[in-house]
């Protein structure tokens, strides 16, 4: 079970961008944001919220800003960190989703170089996905991103 109040701060945020309420979820993520010390966070916080801000972003500029600090964070966390938050997920879980993102951003920016080479990425990370819904769905995404990249 979760037990980082600023994880669980940024599942609230998470779930007004899922109930469509995005303006609502960027000013709580950005509020949040400022308050854990942006750039200098920890890296988990930092992940966390840079991976589900940029869910929520309207320009895709800013959407690849947001996903390129959520894996520059990942690159930082480790797993005795992650497990102190209360996550049960191993870091690794983390690369497939954030490469993913990275290479739809590219590819809508028209650079089909880098979508290419971070699906390639995400592909190569996929092992550490289970077989669950959360697999299944990173693993559909990536399917999609390769067909748009053909």
């Amino acid at each position: 079970m979760i037990t980082d109040p600023t994880i669980i701060r940024i599942g609230q945020a998470v779930q007004l961008g899922h109930g469509g309420e995005r303006e609502a979820a960027r000013l709580l993520f950005t509020e949040i944001w400022d308050e854990i010390g942006g750039e200098q966070a920890d890296p988990l916080h930092r992940c966390t919220l840079a991976h589900a801000m940029a869910d929520v972003q309207d320009d895709v500029h800013e959407e690849l800003v947001w996903d390129q600090r959520a894996l520059a964070a990942a690159d930082l966390l480790t797993g005795a960190r992650v497990a102190d938050a209360g996550v049960t997920l191993p870091v690794a879980v983390l690369y497939p989703s954030l490469h993913l993102n990275l290479s739809e951003c590219y590819r809508k920016l028209g650079d089909l170089d880098c979508a290419r080479e971070h699906l390639r990425q995400a592909q190569a990370a996929i092992g550490a996905l289970g077989d669950d819904e959360y697999g299944r769905l990173i693993r559909g995404g990536l399917e999609e991103v390769a067909q748009r990249l053909r």
